[in-house]
This record gives C-alpha cells, structure tokens and sequence, in this order.
C-alpha cells in the first residue's frame, strides 16, 4: 500500500545507508570463493568440476532465495528480515571454517548463498521509505553495493596472506554479524509496515503477492535483468581465464583488468538511477540494450584473416581486438550494464507498491541464475565452437532479441494510444495494462464450476474436464520421458568416449531424481496460486532447456562432467510436472470420476517412461534430423551412434504440447487458494504417513526406473539390456492406470497392505536370482516388482480421499456439510501432490544407493536388503494405522459403498 505521509528525509537516509552498507558486506561475502576458493582447492586437492561446483553454489542459492526473501520482507519487514538473513550467513561463513569434508564445504556454500539474497530486500525496504521520484536514484545508489565484489578482490588476499583463508572467513563474518546487530539497533520499521500494524490489517497472502507473476511483462522485465545483472556475474567469473588464454597476460593483470569491468558494471548503478528518475526508464533500457549491441558484436568478432582477389593479386591483412582495446570495451558495456540495473528496478516499486518484494525478488532471482546459467554455457559454446569470443556472440543474440521484444511492445501500446493519451505514457508503457496491481484476472479461467451438479457437468462440466485432462496426459507423459531420458544417456556415454569412474555414472542416473523430487515439493502448491493453463504451460516448455542441452553436450567427449551434472539437475523439471498436474487434474472431475481420471493421467504420465525407454534405442541408432542434428559418435567397436538424438527427439513433440496447454487448457476459479490455506496439511499425520507408504510405491518405481538400465548392464554384461529395460516402467505405468478397481472393491488400504508383501517376496527373488547370476529369474523378479509398485500408486492414492472424508469432521467439528466437503477435497488435492514430491526422492536414493553398495561391497545386494526392510517398515504402518481392526480404514473398507470412494 502507498505511504500515506511522507517520511522524514533523515529517516529516509538512515534507511538507504544501512540497507547499502548492508548489502555490499553481503556481496562481499557472497563472492567470498572468488578469493579463499583457490586456497581451499589446494588444500583438499579439488578437481575442476569439484571447484567449480563449489564456486557456483552460492550464486545458485543466493539467487533462488530472492523470491521467498522478497515475499518476507513485504510481510515481515526488512528491519527483521535483513539481520536475520545477515546473521544467517555469518554463521554459515563462521562454520566454513570448521568444514572436515568436500561435502561440508558445500553446505557450508548453501548457507553464504543466503548473502546474495540481501539485494531483493534493500530493495524492498528501501523503495518502501522513498517517494516515486527518488526512488530511481535511492535504489541506485544501494543497488551499487555491488563493489562488494571488488572489495572482496582487493582487500581478502592481503587478509589470506597474513592469517589464512581461515583469517578471511573470520573477519568476514565478524564484519556481518556487527552490520547485522547494528542494521537492528540503529534501522527503523517502514511507515507503510507501521500504518499496517496500527491498523491492524493483515499481511497480504501468498497468493496476493504473486498474483502479478502471471503477468508476461513481469517475466519480461526478468529477462532484462538476466541479461544486465546475470551476464555481469558471469562475465566478472569469465574475464580472468578468457584474458589470459586469449592475451597470455598472468593472473595479475588478468584479475586488474576484470576488476575495472566490475567497478564500471557497479559504481554507475546509483548514476542509472538518477538518470531514470530524470529521464525515464523507458529511454535508459533503450541506451542500455543500444550501445550493449554495439560493444558485443565488436568484442564477439573474432581474429579473422582475410584475403582479397585484387586486380594485382591477393590482398592480406587481419583483423583483432588488442587488449586496452578489449578491456576499454568491456569497460564501457559494464558502465551501460549497470545503467540497465538500475532502470529496470526504478519502475517495479512504481507499479507494484504493493507487490515489491514478490516482484522484485523474482526478477532478481532469474536475474541471479543468469551468473549460474551462463558460465557453463560460455564453456559449452567455447568447447562446442573452440572460438573464445562465442560467449560475447551469445550476449550478442539475447540482447537482440531482449531489445525487439521490448521495442515491439513499446510499438504496439503507441499504436493503441492517441493524442494527449501518447503523450501520458509512463516510462515504459509496455507495463501499461497492468498499472493496477491489484488485477488478477486470468484469460479462460471457468469461473462458474460445479462438477458435482449432474445437469452442469452433462452440458458442459465434462467436455471441458476431459479436454483439459487428454492435455495434460500427453504433457505429463514428455515429462517423465525427458525426467528418465538421463538414465539411457548415463548408460551410453562410457561406449562413445566419456572416461566417468562407475561412482560418477550413478551420481548422473541419480541427480534427476534429487532435482526432481525437490522441485515437486513447489510444484505442489503452484497450481491454486498461478492457475492451472499458466503453470502447465511454462512447466511443459520448461522441458525444452534439458533437452536441447543433451543433444548438445553428448556430441563433444571433452564436455566437462561439470555440464553433465548440470543437465542432470534441469531433467527433474520434468520430475516437478507431476504434482502440479495431478493437484490440476483433481479439480476438474466429480468424486466419481475423479478416481478414474488420476488415474489416467497419472498412469499414462508414468508410461513416458516406457516410451522413452523404447524409443530412444531406437532413434540413436539412426540419423533421423540429418545435418541438423549433428555427427554421430563412433563406438570403440567401430559402429556409429546419435546419443543426440535421445535429447533431440523430444523438442517437436514439447513445443506442441506447450501450445496445446495454453490454447486449450481451462483455470478453475474456485481452485485458487494461498499457500497458507494449503500448508494446513503440514499439521496432519497423516500426510506424513502417506508420505512414507507413497514413497514405497511410487518412490520404487520411478527409483527402479531410474536404475534399473545401468543395474542390469553392470550386473549381466552379456545381456543387451536396452532391448528389454523399457518393459519394467510399461509394466508399472499399464497396472496403474488399469487397477484402480480393485482399490475401489476391496479398499485401498488392503491392497496397499498385500502389494507391500509382494513387493518383500520379488525383493528376495531379485537378490536370490542375482547371487546365482540367473538374468531370467532376476528380470521376472524385476518385473513382479514394477506390477506391484504400479497397484500400490493407484491404491495409496485411493487411500487420501477416504483418510481425510474421515479426519476433516473429526478435526474440524464447526463446518457444515459443504464447507467439510470442500476442505476435505482441498486437503487431498494438497497432500496427493505432496505425497507425490516425497516419495520422486526414490529416483535419487535408490540408483545412489546402487552406487554406494557397489562401491561399499562390490555388489548392489547391500542397497536391495536396504529397500527390502523398508518395505516391511511400510507394511507394518499399513496394518497400525488403517487395515487392523479398529484403524481408520477398516469399516470403511469392510463396510459399504466402497465404489463410492474416489480412487486413483
């Protein structure tokens, strides 16, 4: 909400210089590595990857962490927010130093991430306590609290070379903590913040927050500051190995150079903010991306020798950059880059009073990933091209296209406007339409949807539920193709030339996995906050960045594992897909029929699986995009490969289901909800309880999936296991989808109980046919075991409905009927989604556990007792809680009506 009453100037100083010596400490710590990194490396004797891995952590936290952070701070305020977040990270920076393992390292790296969060709260606190015509420069100047990094580089190698990186981390965390206490002591809450108290009014929801992401304008704004803030990051990580592979110069002159490229990129950001106040934002983003072209294509042009056909014979002569030349360039883009930062975060507190911190923190946060995203695709370029200046030729395209995009839109609203209309645009008038931030409207949201109205769902509630649902199918089932496609590539990439150890393999099969999983846990609560047609678009098109990578990373055997680890972690956006598509497809059907459609969509989801399993044998064996796709690898037994096209051959097939998610799909007015309205299920026991048994079923099937191609080369290396490995998730996916009655007859906590025990017996038969090296018993045994894990996903979903028909009237005595019913269909949409995310961990631990066992014992019958006793753990909650006599399923289950329970 605006400011009622204008601060006093000191307070709004006060303000600006704690948040801007706030933030340049953070940025100090959170570039930390660029310094002690090297150290560290030395003394654990990291590889390349290992090192750069631990470089990149913080910035990738440090950049996801703006959203949560940004929505925190619009509730909480930054007067509590930035200390916290600050003493946070100087404790994460204090126990670095205590660090006894790679993997503490990392975790450590996890916690100083935290540092690189403190951007999108100074801006939201600060834009908080200036009026609109200064907050341009207010934010400039706290946005120039990027010399952080230069402090960093010039101050932390004296500070290592008379006390130790040890000595740094002190003295760096000492120095946020202080901030930290005096930014409490000394910081005042904002007056919007204090009016909202005073009042008594509420925070705004979740959903409130993020309504203005569903704007495209928004994304586009963070597309700008991918560009000016993300390829700053990089480029200041980059400038220091490019100079001195392209000009020989040593690391001194190198680290010089770059510096000057970081100071110009950060000390002119508080200038970008006086000159958008002065002369709009709309014109310093067309000076930015203008002058930004011209420098790139002259540092993207590489050193050329021509030679020329004259009329007295051949003309020579070359051209290339020098290097004060080069530097002076990369001097002036950084000065024009950090113009753009500024102007891109003048306008978002203009538009969205209200919305500053989800707003901003998005931006910021993609704006964040740009410094993780594009190094490695500098690298990829460079090892894809071998021309240094390909990573300028990269910026050059994307701020190309950044440029029209945004003059297009310009264009387009001129056009709309007339007369004394053109001459009141705002400073970037493509923001126009959404002004008001408060505008949530949705285009083709159902508002009027009542599935359980016999005569509605008959004349139109059906027709359009399953179009939605015949979309959703096809988009589910590329997800969990591209999701699994890692575990067929992973096989493959020792027999085309890539020397990863046994260990690395199963990190790569069990990565997706990880991600996937992870990202679920999101996903569950995305679809009431963003709309079901939005999230299914963006979450399908999302599949197009791992895909498109693979086919490129696999034809180079130099690609650094660094960028296979990479691609590993994009594959589990397909993973995320599922819970979000699920809690979608759950909103559209009655109770009776709602069983069925999970079912479907779910099952046919899982049978991407299969289908990928099948077809990508069958389309790397040929050059089906000719050219275009690439040469093929040669085998070391002298035949060919397209491993490409295991990557390639699904981006057709993405765009059209893209374009059919938002052509044709439909948002439920009545779906939306916050996240607080969902996170209700964290205080049910049940949740976690299904959360266990699901991660039984469907955690060993998506787990098995994952692991079941390596597991058979390496354990029956005589067998051409691709032929028949797609055959185990076939099996799994069909009885999904094709069992759901049976839950529905004999209850799904029965079935749940004996599929449990099925599972423990084909368990023995696995470990018994792999002792005695029998392929034939080993594969029944496997396939016993996807049949059964497909039941138990139809049966344990069958069970959420029922569980919480039950526990909602006990738990919430005070609603009526109607009110019972639609917190028990809320509550079971939340936890099927959940459950969902939990259990997608199976893809990551049970091909790690593979790994661990074979590398523990030389054999993976450690990891299979492992799974076997946890299944016996799950059939024993089984039994306590739901089927004995009296559990809270056994009358449901031995009683009537049990058609009448919605099942999966």
């Amino acid at each position: 909400m605006p400011v009622q009453t204008a601060p006093l100037r000191a307070d709004q100083n006060r303000a600006l210089t704690l948040s801007t010596v706030a933030f340049t400490v953070c940025f100090a710590v959170w570039t930390i590595f660029s310094i002690i990194g090297v150290a560290i490396k030395a003394e654990l004797g990291l590889s390349e990857f290992q090192f750069g891995l631990l470089v990149a952590t913080p910035i990738l936290t440090g950049s996801v962490t703006r959203l949560f952070l940004g929505v925190w701070t619009e509730k909480y305020g930054g007067r509590l927010v930035f200390p916290a977040q600050m003493m946070l990270t100087a404790i994460a920076t204090w126990l670095l130093t205590l660090a006894d393992g790679y993997v503490m390292y990392l975790v450590a790296a996890l916690g100083i991430g935290l540092a690189g969060g403190s951007f999108i709260i100074g801006v939201a606190y600060v834009s908080r306590w200036c009026e609109a015509g200064r907050q341009g420069t207010a934010l400039g100047i706290f946005g120039a609290g990027n010399v952080g990094a230069a402090v960093t580089k010039f101050l932390a190698p004296f500070v290592m070379v008379a006390y130790g990186w040890h000595g740094v981390a002190y003295v760096w965390a000492a120095a946020l903590a202080v901030i930290a206490v005096l930014f409490l002591v000394f910081a005042k809450d904002e007056p919007e913040l204090v009016e909202r108290r005073r009042k008594g009014i509420q925070a705004p929801s979740l959903a409130e927050q993020f309504a203005p992401l569903k704007k495209l304008q928004v994304w586009r704004f963070s597309l700008y500051y991918f560009f000016v803030f993300g390829a700053f990051v990089a480029l200041a990580l980059w400038m220091p190995h490019y100079l001195i592979d392209v000009y020989g110069v040593d690391v001194r002159t190198a680290g010089m150079a770059a510096a000057s490229f970081s100071l110009s990129a950060s000390l002119f950001r508080a200038y970008g903010g006086h000159l958008s106040d002065k002369f709009g934002a709309r014109a310093i983003m067309y000076w930015t991306f203008g002058f930004s072209l011209i420098f790139l294509f002259m540092l993207s042009y590489p050193p050329t020798d021509y030679v020329i056909q004259g009329k007295h014979g051949p003309i020579s002569f070359s051209t290339s950059m020098g290097l004060w030349p080069f530097v002076a360039t990369l001097f002036a883009l950084g000065f024009f880059m950090s113009l753009g930062k500024a102007a891109v975060y003048k306008h978002i507190p203009v538009y969205y009073p209200e919305h500053v911190g989800a707003v901003g923190g998005l931006v910021g946060m993609i704006g964040g990933l740009g410094g993780f995203v594009l190094p490695i695709a500098f690298g990829m370029l460079l090892d894809l091209t071998g021309i240094y200046t390909s990573c300028f030729a990269l910026l050059f395209v994307f701020v190309a296209i950044a440029l029209s995009w945004m003059h297009l839109s310009i264009r387009a609203m001129e056009r709309a406007a007339h007369g004394e209309t053109l001459d009141q645009l705002p400073a970037l008038p493509e923001m126009q339409e959404i002004h008001n931030p408060a505008r949530t409207a949705m285009p083709r949201v159902v508002e009027d949807w009542r599935p359980e109205d016999t005569e509605f769902w008959r004349e139109k509630g059906r027709r359009v539920a399953r179009r939605n649902l015949w979309i959703s199918i096809p988009a589910l089932l590329l997800a969990f193709s591209v999701w699994m496609v890692w575990s067929m590539v992973v096989a493959q990439l020792p027999a085309i030339g890539f020397a990863f150890s046994t260990g690395q393999l199963f990190w790569l099969a069990a990565l997706p996995g990880l991600s996937g999983a992870t990202l679920r846990i999101f996903y569950s609560f995305m679809v009431p906050i963003f709309g079901g047609r939005l999230w299914t678009t963006l979450s399908t098109a999302s599949l197009l960045v791992p895909a498109v990578g693979i086919g490129y990373a696999v034809q180079n055997p130099e690609t650094p594992y660094l960028i296979f680890l990479a691609l590993a972690l994009l594959c589990g956006f397909g993973g995320g897909n599922f819970a979000s598509s699920m809690a979608n497809i759950s909103y559209f059907f009655p109770k009776a029929e709602k069983g069925n459609a999970l079912a479907l969509n779910a099952g046919l989801g899982n049978l991407g699986v299969s289908v990928m399993q099948f077809l990508v044998p069958l389309v790397i064996t040929a050059g089906v995009f000719g050219v275009i796709g690439g040469e093929p690898q040669v085998l070391s037994s002298g035949g060919r490969l397209w491993l490409q096209n295991a990557g390639f051959v699904w981006v057709p097939f993405i765009l059209v289901a893209t374009a059919a998610a938002w052509l044709g799909m439909n948002d439920i007015a009545d779906a939306r909800a916050s996240f607080r309205e969902q996170a209700i299920i964290f205080s049910r026991k049940h949740n976690w309880l299904m959360c266990i048994l699901y991660t039984g079923t469907f955690g060993s099937f998506i787990g098995y999936s994952a692991g079941f191609p390596l597991l058979t080369k390496i354990a029956f290396p005589e067998v051409n296991a691709m032929q028949y490995v797609f055959l185990g998730p076939l099996v799994g996916a069909l009885s999904r989808a094709a069992t759901g009655w049976i839950s529905d007859r004999f209850g799904g906590g029965r079935v749940t109980f004996w599929v449990f025990a099925g599972m423990i017996a084909a368990v023995f038969g696995v470990i018994a046919a792999l002792g005695a090296g029998n392929f034939t018993g080993f594969f029944a045994a496997f396939m016993a075991l996807f049949f059964l894990t497909g039941v138990g996903n139809a049966s344990t979903f069958q069970m959420i409905p029922a569980i919480m028909g039950k526990e909602v009237p006990r738990l919430m005595p005070e609603l009526d009927a109607i009110a019972r019913r639609r917190q028990a269909e809320r509550e079971s949409a939340a936890i099927i989604a959940f459950t969902s995310a939990i259990a997608a961990y199976g893809a990551f631990f049970i091909p790690k556990a593979y790994g661990t066992s074979i590398a523990m014992t030389g054999s993976p019958v450690g990891a299979l007792w492992g799974f076997l006793v946890f299944y016996v753990i799950c059939l024993a909650l089984t039994w306590a809680f739901y089927t004995r006599r009296g559990g809270l399923l056994h009358d449901v289950e031995h009683g009537r009506g049990l058609a009448a329970q919605p099942a999966e």
